[in-house]
């Protein structure tokens, strides 16, 4: 039976709230589009107690960012058994996933996020710390895939291949959310299919990349999506 009395959170606990309060508000939402008024009200407490756990929205949603870009970076995880391209493909869902369910956060995210400050200035810093924040979720996704692939020191072809190819799913996906006009399934197979067309198109200039695609190939099933690849391309020929 519940008595009717809020329970008192603690700082820390407090802190939490807010920031899933606002990532949940910003993920719907143009951060620029939501006030500190409505995430003190979906949080439950008073607009100045908001100002006393952050300074202002700027910060708030700084530290959402932060939590969002972990989760995001988090998503490139993923165990380093079977086939490549199915494991690529398990990546790109969840990733395609986060982007699905964070649409105007991620698109603020890769835009460099809200620019002004709550008196409506300027705020340059926003910038660096969004700037710093992307930074971070690429370079995990690079480290992530360069250990699949079973390489510590990548030759300058691979890794052309491997930051390419996350743009590309960054570009991918910003296009995409505009109006969603393709499956998200298809997208997350093009998108595997893109890095083996990257590598492809590197592996005819390159004897190491050659080799590479030589071995990816060669663990990946019948049934694979860089199997279906070939089999799409074969079809296309005259």
């Amino acid at each position: 039976m519940t008595t009717g009395v809020r329970r008192r959170m603690g700082v820390e606990e407090r802190r939490e709230q807010l920031i899933g309060v606002a990532l949940e508000l910003f993920s719907h939402r143009s951060p620029d589009d939501v006030s500190i008024d409505e995430i003190a009200a979906a949080a439950g407490i008073s607009r100045p107690l908001v100002y006393h756990y952050f300074p202002g929205k700027l910060s708030l949603y700084e530290a959402a960012l932060r939590r969002a870009a972990e989760d995001l970076a988090g998503r490139f995880v993923e165990p380093h058994e079977g086939p490549l391209g199915a494991r690529l493909l398990r990546v790109m869902g969840r990733f395609l996933a986060f982007v699905d369910e964070h649409g105007p956060g991620f698109s603020a995210l890769m835009r460099g996020g809200p620019a002004v400050s709550a008196g409506g200035a300027y705020a340059p810093e926003a910038v660096s710390t969004t700037n710093a924040l992307i930074d971070s979720v690429r370079q995990a996704a690079y480290d992530q895939i360069l250990a699949h692939l079973g390489i510590t020191d990548p030759p300058a072809r691979l890794e052309l291949v491997v930051r390419s190819w996350i743009s590309l799913a960054e570009s991918t996906a910003l296009i995409w959310l505009d109006g969603r006009r393709i499956p998200r399934a298809e997208l997350e197979l093009q998108l595997v299919h893109d890095f083996a067309a990257l590598t492809a198109v590197s592996a005819a200039y390159d004897p190491q990349m050659a080799e590479l695609l030589r071995t990816i190939l060669a663990a990946e099933p019948a049934d694979g999506p860089f199997a279906e690849l070939i089999e799409r391309l074969v079809a296309l020929a005259p």
